[in-house]
């Protein structure tokens, strides 16, 4: 008999502190200075492979004018940013970029790639296998979860290993632990994300 699981443990809104910075504690920090109004540029441009943290870093840092995926803004879209931009310089205040490429390869405006070079440009860095195994080993103890290393060494070589895929997985692991009973194992995994592929 398989016990229904039920959502206990919802995932953390995101913050500065919650997110795993590898590399990035450079960026992580002058995000703080930028959302406290410490810093003197008005514009800081985030870019970075999908999956790299880049909507959980603008998620973290609220009261900002954010804008997350610029290179899918219709034109309309551009021209606000753009104004956004421009209003920000004039006034003090902030504005918060993120996209999937440097500015001078995004396919938008040249008025508006030249306005995102304008401030910081941060290359958000991929997290090493170390520093993805150690998410791994925290969010599960966060669950209340009990993995083992041969575990975290499978998900690392055999899935995408982006962290929000491997949060998706904890997720399907959480769940079929606690509806079959079964800690979390090899066999178990696999059985998991066999599930997640159908």
């Amino acid at each position: 008999m398989k016990q229904l699981a039920l959502g206990i443990s919802p995932p953390p809104q995101p913050t500065l502190d919650n997110f795993v910075p590898g590399a990035n504690a450079e960026l992580v920090a002058h995000l703080r200075e930028f959302q406290s109004g410490d810093f003197a540029e008005s514009i800081l441009y985030v870019w970075g492979e999908p999956g790299s943290g880049k909507s959980h870093l603008l998620q973290a840092c609220t009261g900002l004018h954010a804008v997350d995926n610029v290179e899918t803004l219709n034109e309309a879209r551009q021209i606000e940013l753009f104004n956004a931009i421009n209003e920000a310089r004039q006034s003090g205040g902030k504005v918060l970029v993120a996209g999937d490429a440097p500015p001078s390869q995004l396919p938008l405006r040249e008025d508006l790639k030249s306005r995102l070079a304008w401030g910081l440009v941060y290359h958000l860095k991929p997290l090493t296998d170390g520093e993805r195994a150690v998410y791994l080993r925290a969010e599960a103890e966060r669950r209340g979860m009990r993995v083992p290393e041969e575990v975290v060494s499978y998900l690392l070589t055999h899935v995408r290993r982006d962290l929000p895929t491997l949060v998706a997985i904890l997720d399907q692991l959480d769940r079929a632990s606690l509806e079959l009973k079964r800690p979390v194992t090899l066999p178990l995994v696999r059985e998991a994300l066999k599930d997640m592929e159908e």
